[in-house]
């Protein structure tokens, strides 16, 4: 029915989480009839993004610059760490505004069926970074799902390896739940109410 780069659009749009075939086409059409303006400056800000974005080599989340500004801040508390399975995990947990070390960003959570193990989780590079820093309390902020938690024991077992105190976030964090989408009091408590494994 549309026009070959209008099809293209749409379906370009498709990519964006929760957004179906009709959520996609009413968004292509409102950028080209009516936010002309507007869908020129968000494809240069994507083109933007996608040339200077890159991953933080200390803690791999999302960064214009080799370490994050989280990593370089020698204000923060390097001996707790606190691992997340993604950035929007660590933009959450900074807006709560009660935790003042540093992050680990899995990229994903152990699951054997989607071809996740260790190494595509960066295992291998958490490890390192244990033997390696001073790192004296591991924060494990996996989301309580079944993936999470089976990631959180295995994080749990690497860190007491090394003599590391373990941490869970705790209360306020509904089970199948996903940090990004909670409150900032609500991950502020959870934080603050921390159990060790």
């Amino acid at each position: 029915m549309f026009s070959p780069l209008i099809d293209k659009l749409i379906s370009a749009l498709r990519v964006l989480p929760g957004v179906g075939p009709k959520s996609a086409q009413r968004m292509a059409l409102q950028l080209l009839e009516h936010q002309r303006e507007g869908a020129a400056r968000l494809a240069q800000a994507l083109v933007a993004a996608l040339d200077a974005v890159d991953r933080c080599k200390s803690c791999r989340t999302l960064s214009e610059d080799d370490e994050c500004s989280i990593c370089r801040n020698p204000r923060r508390d390097a001996s707790q760490l606190c691992i997340v399975e993604s950035p929007a995990d660590v933009l959450a947990i900074e807006q709560a505004a009660s935790f003042s070390g540093k992050y680990f960003v899995l990229l994903g959570r152990l699951s054997p069926i989607d071809g996740l193990g260790p190494k595509e989780i960066g295992m291998d590079i958490l490890e390192r970074r244990l033997q390696e820093d001073e790192v004296k309390e591991v924060i494990i902020a996996t989301n309580p799902t079944v993936e999470g938690e089976a990631t959180s024991h295995y994080i749990a077992d690497l860190a007491k390896s090394r003599s590391i105190k373990v941490s869970r976030i705790a209360h306020g964090v509904p089970l199948g739940g996903e940090l990004e989408y909670l409150d900032g009091g609500t991950l502020a408590h959870a934080l603050s109410s921390r159990r060790e494994l």
